[in-house]
């Protein structure tokens, strides 16, 4: 499973990267996806990844990132299982969502704690694959 969050705002993008996030549910800063290792979703974050950051989130961070960011689509209210949501998304056969649980598909972030430099790309700033060190740019965000 991936995760990516989108870093970078709308001035100054061309116009594919801006439709390219937008069909990834990407549509304000700070914001978060989960998806599948499928090569149409590597094709597309290849696409973005001068606008985002990306890479293979962990199973803790996960049901932290559900636990405390995961909200219920159409504004239902209910508690979610996030170490169940978690289990099910990492070890199913078949490449699942997060909104085949009823989840919304997105998840709203904070900016980082301690700041962010997104002008670089990975090692020294954030911008495309951080491959594990997304884990700890979600924890800051939560």
């Amino acid at each position: 499973m991936i995760a990516i969050i989108r870093i970078s705002g709308i001035p100054e993008m061309p116009q594919k990267a801006g439709v390219t996030l937008d069909r990834l549910r990407l549509r304000k800063k700070f914001t978060c996806v989960l998806l599948n290792e499928l090569p149409e979703n590597l094709g597309m974050i290849r696409k973005v990844e001068n606008f985002t950051a990306f890479g293979k989130i962990d199973k803790d961070t996960l049901i932290e990132l559900i636990k405390m960011r995961g909200k219920m689509a159409g504004g239902k209210k209910g508690k979610i299982d996030a170490e169940k949501v978690a289990h099910d998304l990492l070890n199913s056969k078949t490449p699942k969502k997060i909104s085949d649980f009823g989840l919304k598909p997105f998840f709203a972030l904070h900016p980082p704690r301690g700041g962010i430099d997104s002008k670089t790309h990975y090692p020294r700033g954030v911008l495309g694959n951080s491959k594990e060190g997304i884990n700890k740019l979600i924890r800051r965000m939560l």
